[in-house]
């Protein structure tokens, strides 16, 4: 079931999403060479802790952390893990999920670890560019395959990069996985149409390789996780966004000034 949220609720996880924004705009003072993905864990958990907030990942579908933290080849789902420590040149994915006083969030940025190529750098700019395409489409009457499909033209047909199939966006609240699906793939004028008060997360995940996926599971506690096929690198943005009769608005906007149309 699809439900609509009124401009309180809205409100409500536009404060939700205020703090996971922070966390991100923390880890990019954070994440350097050395860094053990712990430590992002650990400084995202007591950062959403402090300001009154719950991790919502924490237990969904028996997951034990807040963050997922993917390196390089990792598309998703990757665990913290201690003594995993980030190199220099290393792209890392971080995601969680708020929760403030019931109103769910759901943001992931990608981080450069010290110095990295040009191509994972053009990666992560194209990622990010495709992200906010999409957003471009979430607007009332427009279809989910339009969002896809902006997407899906810039990453694969412009730039000759993997659009992932298998990992998609969602709608969320109450809980932070809700119908409709969102894929970042498909026919422009297709799929459910879009109202006035739906609140989804846009979250494409593009590799310089296949769109394929292959799993890995970590050895300690069985959990499995999505790499690319043939070990190319991937990145991901994603953001949670409300669809309004004043267009998309941004309500995990780390950023007012780049973001200012869709506040």
């Amino acid at each position: 079931m699809i439900t609509l949220k009124s401009a309180r609720e809205i409100e409500g996880m536009r404060k939700s999403g205020a703090v996971l924004a922070g966390v991100h705009l923390g880890l990019r003072n954070l994440i350097r060479p050395g860094l053990s993905t712990w430590d992002i864990e650990k400084f995202s958990r007591e950062y959403i802790e402090s300001h009154g907030a719950i991790a919502s990942e924490i237990g969904f579908d028996g997951y034990k952390y807040a963050t997922c933290v993917s390196i390089n080849d990792e598309v998703a789902h990757g665990i913290p893990r201690r003594g995993l420590d980030l190199k220099k040149g290393d792209i890392v994915k971080v995601d969680m999920c708020v929760n403030l006083d019931g109103y769910e969030s759901d943001s992931c940025w990608t981080y450069a670890v010290g110095k990295i190529s040009p191509e994972n750098q053009r990666l992560m700019d194209v990622t990010k560019k495709a992200l906010y395409l999409g957003i471009d489409q979430a607007i009332i009457g427009n279809r989910i395959g339009d969002i896809g499909h902006a997407i899906q033209q810039y990453t694969e047909v412009e730039n000759n990069y993997g659009d992932i199939r298998e990992l998609i966006g969602h709608g969320i609240q109450p809980t932070i996985h809700e119908e409709p699906n969102v894929p970042h793939y498909g026919e422009a004028g297709k799929g459910l149409r879009l109202r006035e008060g739906m609140t989804i997360t846009i979250e494409p995940m593009i590799t310089r390789g296949t769109w394929r996926l292959n799993t890995r599971v970590t050895p300690h506690d069985n959990w499995e996780y999505y790499v690319t096929e043939d070990g190319s690198m991937a990145a991901q943005y994603e953001h949670t966004l409300a669809i309004t009769k004043d267009g998309p608005k941004i309500l995990t906007s780390q950023d007012p000034e780049f973001d200012a149309k869709y506040l």
